[in-house]
C-alpha cells in the first residue's frame, strides 16, 4: 500500500470513529470531554465520604432537575477535571495542584461566585446581582450558601438554634445575615420589632439578597411602596397627609426594632416635638427638666402620663375628616 492510500485510509477511519462518537451522543470537540473523563463522585467519595453523603442529600446531588451538577459531571462541574488531584494522590494542593472549589480560599470572591453563575446566571432573582451591594463588597455565594447544604435554601450556618415558640432546628434565614449585620441583630432583640425571630416573616421579605436597583436592596423601588405593600391601610388616599408619611416611613419607625412601641424612633411626645417644637399646645419641650418633675426639679409633673399625641391626633398618617379636624389628623 502506498504512502497516499495508507493516509487516506487513516483519513478515512478518523472520521468513521468521529461519527460514530457524535451517534452515541460524544462530542469530539466539545470541551465537556474534559469533564466526562473526571473522577466520577465514587472516586471522591472514597477520600471525602462526608462531602460526598451531603452533596448527595442536597438539591445539587438529585437528578430531578436537567440542569443540576447530577446530570452534568457530577463534582467536576463545580470542581473541575480532578484527574491530577487524584494521580497525586490527593491533599491540599499537592504538588501545585489546586481545584477551583465555590468555597476556596485561594479564589477571589468574585471568581467563587462565577462558579455558581455558570449554572445560575438566567436565575431571575440574580438579574441585578452585579449592581447589588452584597456583589460590591465582595461578598461570595458561599459566604451564605453552602453547595452541599441539608436544608430547602442551602443555607450555610452550623448548629442552628432553635427559634423561639417554635420546636424546631430548621435553619432560620436571620442568622446568616446576622453574621455580617450585628446591629440589626441587636435592633431586633428590642422589645418592639418585626416578627422575624418568631418566624413569621424573613430578611429577604423586605430585601432582596441578590442585588436589587432600590436603597438597601428592598424589594420595591421605594421604602413607602415596601411598607404600603403590607400596611395597605396607611397608604390612603388621604384628604390630609402628614408631610412625614408622604416622604419616607423611617422617619418616624425603625423597621428593624425599637425600644418604643410601634417601632418608634422616639417616645412619643418626644418623637412629635422633633419636629412640632413649639407649635400650637404645650409649646414646652418635654426634656429632663419637664418631664417628670417641675421646672424647680422638686415638684412632680404628669406630662409624659396619659399626655401622649396620639391621644387626640389619632389618625396621624392620615385624615379625610373635613376641615380643621383633617389639617390636624384627630378622629
Amino acid at each position: 500500500m502506498s504512502d497516499r492510500s495508507h493516509c487516506r485510509l487513516v483519513r478515512v477511519l478518523t472520521l468513521l470513529v468521529g461519527a460514530l462518537l457524535v451517534v452515541v451522543g460524544v462530542d469530539t470537540l466539545s470541551p465537556q470531554l474534559a469533564t466526562a473523563q473526571a473522577p466520577g463522585p465514587e472516586v471522591c467519595k472514597a477520600c471525602h465520604s462526608a462531602y460526598a453523603e451531603s452533596y448527595e442529600a442536597s438539591i445539587h446531588g438529585k437528578k430531578g432537575h436537567p440542569k443540576v451538577p447530577a446530570n452534568n459531571g457530577e463534582c467536576a462541574a463545580c470542581h473541575g477535571d480532578g484527574s491530577a488531584h487524584v494521580k497525586a494522590g490527593g491533599g491540599r494542593g499537592v504538588g501545585g495542584i489546586v481545584n477551583p472549589s465555590p468555597r476556596s480560599k485561594s479564589l477571589t470572591p468574585e471568581a467563587r461566585a462565577n462558579i455558581c453563575l455558570s449554572c445560575h446566571s438566567d436565575n431571575r432573582h440574580l438579574a441585578f446581582w452585579d449592581s447589588g451591594r452584597h456583589r460590591k463588597n465582595d461578598v461570595a455565594c458561599t459566604n451564605c450558601h453552602s453547595t452541599h447544604g441539608g436544608n430547602p435554601s442551602l443555607l450555610n450556618v452550623q448548629n442552628p438554634p432553635i427559634r423561639p415558640f417554635e420546636t424546631t432546628s430548621q435553619v432560620p434565614q436571620q442568622e446568616i445575615c446576622f453574621t455580617c449585620h450585628r446591629d440589626i441583630r441587636a435592633l431586633v432583640n428590642r422589645p418592639s420589632h418585626h416578627p422575624i425571630p418568631e418566624g413569621k416573616i424573613k430578611c429577604s421579605s423586605c430585601h432582596n439578597p441578590h442585588g436589587a436597583l432600590s436603597p438597601a436592596m428592598v424589594n420595591n423601588e421605594s421604602i413607602n411602596q415596601l411598607c404600603t405593600s403590607c400596611h395597605a391601610d396607611k397608604r390612603g388616599p388621604f384628604m390630609f397627609e402628614h408631610p412625614p408619611v408622604e416622604q419616607n416611613c423611617l422617619i418616624c419607625h425603625n423597621p428593624h426594632g425599637s425600644r418604643s412601641v410601634k417601632l418608634l424612633n422616639e417616645k412619643v411626645p418626644n418623637l412629635c416635638q422633633d419636629c412640632h417644637d413649639a407649635a400650637q399646645h404645650p409649646g414646652s419641650a418635654y426634656d429632663l427638666t419637664e418631664a417628670f418633675k417641675g421646672a424647680g426639679g422638686t415638684a412632680p409633673s404628669n406630662r409624659f402620663f396619659a399626655r401622649g399625641c396620639l391621644n387626640c391626633h389619632n389618625q396621624i398618617h392620615g385624615s379625610n375628616a373635613p376641615a380643621s379636624r383633617g389639617r390636624r389628623f384627630v378622629r
